[in-house]
């Protein structure tokens, strides 16, 4: 479990970390959305690829592993999805609405 979680919130991590940055480089007058977009754009490669890299791994483990190594590589490999899934699609939306949105959709 231990393991999942910290995949998870390891990538995630990346995510806010891009979008702090983002968020010094780029003018004030920038929306917060599309920062967001930014951050995740510009980290997405990262995520899939190093995703990938350990699905793959723990594939061959799942295929060629004895009925322990199964047991186990299953779920690593449910959590690498979902964590992946979670990094990408959800950590920025996460933090756009926890930031307030956009000032101007606000106002409007």
């Amino acid at each position: 479990m231990l393991t999942l979680v910290g995949y998870s919130i390891n990538a995630t991590i990346v995510t806010f970390d891009r979008i702090r940055e983002n968020l010094a480089l780029l003018p004030k007058s920038t929306p917060r959305s599309e920062i967001v977009n930014k951050s995740i754009t510009e980290t997405i490669s990262r995520s899939i690829y190093s995703s990938l890299t350990t699905f793959i791994m723990v594939l061959v483990l799942f295929i060629f592993g004895v009925a322990s190594i199964k047991e186990f590589a299953l779920p690593i490999m449910v959590g690498i999805v979902f964590g992946t899934y979670s990094s990408i699609c959800l950590a920025g939306s996460l933090w756009f609405m926890f930031a307030g949105g956009d000032r101007k959709s606000v106002k409007q």
